[in-house]
């Protein structure tokens, strides 16, 4: 296919669309450099003849003609401009080849790509009985054998700049990846977004983990700083290379997170509404933590069993007096004092009339009974490391989403009192999307993140639990990148109803290599290939082959440095 026809104006980037298409196409361009005094020349004698036309016209009375006029006014300020230097003329030739692997999927081809050519006003044809001089124009040998081209200038010549994508490139930010449409880099600051979420959605093994650690890990030298909530105790090697806080959240651990807590902030309004915004979060914690979670036997769901109003109402009364009882009302002068404790919580409760004893029961494993110890005494966790890892892999089943939990509550206090750029990372989300409560945490921390300069990542294998539930597809709606690594195929119908996808990335979704997905920036999106340095996957590989051949590196390394030695 050639071009033939162009508008009287064209737009820049008019070329991009057919240089992103998702198809096999092969395009070369020619441009061939016209000495400007042929061109004036040349000039000067079709100005002549165009306002001898337009005095004859004028002479016999007839109907101005707007094309006339036009050509002559653009034939004069070409003139002006090669005379001064500050344009060149060009020749310039654009060829297609496209390739399909049956003919009724060649034509479909050919009309989207004459519909996209047309919507711009530029005009092609087939090279109809010229298809091999049309393939030789096409390959690499910079062998015009077609001749087609069309008179430009230099301003006309750029808005065809080749080198255009469905970019995610920019001056500021940190490199995910290859862009597979066009080899191009994707450099991008997710800050630079209406907010900084991101969701990240892939099976098992498909690099989801490797891609968040290589992100947090260059996000973290360019400034941010990275908390992560991790589940498998896959950030530890991260965590240690860069100086960074390990905490490991178990019934064994010394580590104690109070969610009693309240944030120091500084804005007067927030303060005025501190304690009630903890109690809030409080009674969704305790309904995790006393309304028993059962198993539907049916479905594999999660159920609990809801506390009663009149529950509901007694906890509330019953929070309130601990606090006031630790000296800490709705007055900010009263929240520097130190926090009460869930054993102080189980002790009002106790001496409560009506439901208060009853709660206190279901509340007594979490102070003096199995689980006691982790979440019934003051914290003394400190946030002040620029990377900081929750590991909660050695929590029981049933104390891993109260955990989470708690640990993104605290994390949230910290965030509400300083104000920094910072990503937060909640590895394996779908556990905490089984629970209402704690689905709507999370809900609540991606809608609000942007206004506290946070950036929350959600990362998950379990993409039907996720996406089932209605607060996990706002948290998607609140994210402005998403990532799709390679699927299970159950999972690619949800996934390409709820982003939206064409037929060809839903194709894609189950192929991917590992480490290649769709990446979504707002309204941008490209096929990405995540890469790192030999010394970043080192640092963050989980892969038990890769650790493995890097404990035999080190092994012999080691028995190398002997023999030396010896």
């Amino acid at each position: 296919m050639y071009v033939y026809g162009f508008p009287r104006q064209v737009f820049t980037g008019w070329l991009s669309p057919i240089i992103n298409l998702d198809e096999i196409i092969d395009i070369s361009l020619y441009i061939y450099p016209v000495e400007s005094r042929v061109v004036l020349e040349n000039l000067r004698k079709k100005v002549g003849q165009l306002e001898a036309s337009y005095t004859i016209n004028q002479e016999k009375g007839r109907v101005r003609d707007p094309g006339l006029e036009a050509a002559i006014q653009d034939a004069e300020e070409l003139r002006d401009k090669l005379q001064v230097g500050e344009e060149r003329f060009f020749r310039f030739g654009l060829y297609l080849t496209m390739y399909a692997g049956s003919l009724d999927e060649l034509t479909q081809i050919n009309r989207k790509i004459e519909g996209i050519f047309g919507q711009s006003l530029v005009y092609t044809k087939p090279a109809t009985l010229q298809m091999e001089a049309g393939f030789n124009s096409t390959t690499p040998l910079a062998s015009d054998q077609l001749q087609i081209s069309r008179n430009m200038n230099t301003g006309a010549i750029s808005t065809a700049f080749p080198f255009t994508s469905a970019e995610l490139s920019r001056n500021e930010g940190v490199l995910y990846g290859l862009n597979r449409h066009n080899n191009g880099l994707v450099l991008f600051d997710r800050f630079s977004l209406e907010n900084a979420n991101m969701v990240v959605f892939a099976k098992s093994g498909a690099g989801k983990s490797f891609a968040i650690k290589l992100e947090a890990l260059r996000s973290l030298m360019m400034g941010a700083e990275i908390i992560v909530i991790d589940p498998e105790n896959e950030y530890r090697t991260l965590s240690d290379a860069v100086g960074g806080s390990y905490l490991r959240l178990s019934l064994a651990s010394s580590t104690r997170i109070n969610p009693f807590d309240l944030p120091q902030v500084f804005d007067q309004e927030e303060a005025d509404n501190a304690l009630q915004a903890n109690i809030i979060t409080l009674h969704g914690l305790l309904r995790l933590m006393m309304g028993g979670a059962t198993v539907n036997t049916n479905t594999g769901a999660t159920l609990t069993t809801p506390l009663t109003p009149a529950e509901d109402a007694d906890l509330d009364v019953a929070i309130i007096n601990t606090y006031a009882r630790a000296g800490i009302t709705k007055d900010p002068l009263t929240h520097n004092a130190t926090p009460p404790t869930m054993n102080d919580l189980y002790n009002t409760l106790a001496s409560m009339t009506g439901n208060g004893p009853a709660l206190a029961q279901r509340l007594r494993k979490y102070t003096t009974g199995t689980f006691s110890g982790i979440f019934s005494e003051q914290s003394n966790v400190q946030l002040d490391n620029p990377f900081l890892v929750f590991n909660i892999r050695d929590l029981e089943d049933e104390l891993r989403p109260v955990g989470m939990y708690i640990a993104l509550n605290y994390i949230w206090n910290k965030v509400k009192s300083d104000k920094r750029k910072r990503i937060l990372i909640v590895d394996e989300a779908w556990q905490l999307m089984k629970y209402d409560d704690s689905a709507n945490f999370m809900f609540s921390l991606a809608k609000r993140a942007r206004k506290y300069y946070l950036g929350l990542t959600t990362i998950s294998q379990d993409v039907e639990d996720f996406l089932s539930s209605k607060m996990g597809r706002a948290v998607v709606s609140n994210s402005s990148l998403q990532l799709l690594l390679k699927q299970a195929p159950s999972a690619v119908d949800i996934i390409a109803e709820t982003f939206k996808l064409t037929n060809e990335e839903r194709n894609r979704l189950t192929q991917f290599p590992v480490g290649e997905g769709l990446f979504f920036a707002g309204l941008n999106h490209v096929i990405i290939r995540i890469l790192a340095s030999q010394t970043e996957a080192e640092l963050i590989s989980t892969s038990p082959q890769a650790l493995a051949a890097a404990r035999e590196e080190q092994a012999a390394a080691d028995q190398s440095r002997g023999g030396e030695v010896g």
